[in-house]
């Protein structure tokens, strides 16, 4: 029997609660077809890091991106493009942003990868560029990416794997219609927008003989972002973290709590695991439920979840390096880079956050403290060079 296809959605800087909020209808049929995985946390605030890990199943130490702009894909590393193309699928990706340019190296194993953008207004290079928030001026935009993921989709006569990814909800939040959904701001105008134009994909692609029902489609966002007060658990600007472009320096749930939703042949329809799971976990599940051979791998497959066998939450790690490059530039000479591991134990979570230069290491309750506004000082930070990590789950 044939391999089902395998559609991967990326919808970029989309907030976990922003997502489940139940106002857009792309995401919601996905949600109605398969599972929606309540908790899912991502490895890093910024596109590269946190896509690499969605590609390798690895945590960026394992993948070798953990800059914005220094590292690239190791060349040792098995990517999920390149397990599918050898076991005969078509593979396939349109992106639309900066972070997911060729240079990384996140191309390989794809037999295209459209990752055309225009130059950012004063001329630039957007990839040269290490301002989060101006690289959102250079973007491919949603009806684009969905006209070209669907015309590559019509001239394959095969099984295939396509990577659609949508960067509209990141910055300027300036929404180019009115969709019809109610929205609260000019970035759930973007989300709107992104959303809407998935579902023309996925009508897209059930006309061109490829219904719903017959895909696994997985949909993810990279991280979400801190809108500095228009939600209630947003830290930047004036809330005390001005360095905080939207996403990048901080590990709170505002950015690394994300949507993730599983559908598929055989998956129950409709369904919600609320255990903890990571990004990390894509890529081994995808396989899994493909029927294919394991790689190597930081995550887990979650296929005993999705199926309701197995109710086990995985504690998830995330860092950022993003501080030390805004350290480097010059505006905020102290930021420093950040680990953190969120926990999930019966009816408690909690995230400790390691400061990565001064040891500075802080606790979040996440059931009394579900904005993270309270930490508890574990170790009082004193700049003693590099401290010492203790070992991370993974």
């Amino acid at each position: 029997m044939q391999q089902p296809n395998v559609l991967l959605v990326s919808l970029d800087t989309l907030r976990a609660d922003v997502a489940y909020s139940g106002r857009f209808p792309g995401i919601e049929s996905l949600r109605a077809r398969g599972v929606t995985c309540a908790q899912a946390i991502s490895s890093a605030p910024l596109t590269p890091i946190s896509h690499a890990t969605v590609f390798t199943g690895l945590q960026p130490p394992g993948h070798g991106i953990r800059h914005l702009l220094r590292e690239q894909l190791r060349t040792d590393v098995p990517t999920l493009a390149e397990r599918l193309r050898s076991a005969g699928y078509r593979t396939g990706a349109v992106v639309s942003c900066p972070g997911l340019d060729k240079w990384y190296g996140l191309d390989r194993g794809f037999d295209f990868y459209d990752d055309e953008i225009p130059l950012l207004p004063d001329g630039r290079n957007p990839l040269t560029v290490g301002d989060v928030k101006m690289r959102g001026l250079a973007l491919k935009r949603a009806p684009v990416v969905a006209d070209r993921a669907a015309r590559w989709v019509a001239e394959q006569d095969g099984p295939f794997f396509l990577f659609a990814h949508f960067f509209d909800a990141h910055w300027p939040y300036e929404p180019p219609e009115d969709v019809g959904v109610e929205v609260a701001n000019p970035y759930e105008g973007e989300v709107a927008f992104s959303d809407h134009h998935l579902a023309r994909l996925l009508g897209r692609l059930g006309e061109l003989g490829y219904p719903l029902d017959s895909m696994l489609v997985v949909c993810f966002s990279d991280h979400g972002e801190d809108l500095a007060g228009w939600y209630p658990n947003d830290h930047s600007g004036e809330l005390g973290h001005p360095y905080e472009e939207g996403h990048g320096c901080l590990l709170f749930d505002a950015t690394q709590h994300v949507p993730l939703v599983f559908a598929g042949p055989g998956l129950p329809a409709g369904t919600e695991v609320p255990a903890q799971v990571r990004l990390v976990d894509v890529m081994p599940t995808v396989l899994d439920l493909l029927g294919l051979e394991a790689v190597a791998s930081d995550g887990e497959s979650l296929e005993p979840l999705l199926r309701g066998r197995e109710a086990a939450d995985r504690p998830a790690y995330c860092e950022t390096y993003f501080p030390e490059e805004r350290a480097r530039a010059g505006d905020y000479p102290d930021l420093e880079p950040l680990h953190a591991v969120r926990l999930a134990e019966g009816d408690g979570r909690s995230k400790v956050v390691w400061h990565r230069r001064s040891g500075r290491v802080e606790r979040y309750d996440l059931v009394a403290d579900p904005h993270e506004l309270d930490a508890q000082v574990l170790v009082d930070g004193h700049d003693n060079g590099d401290a010492a990590l203790p070992v991370l789950p993974r």
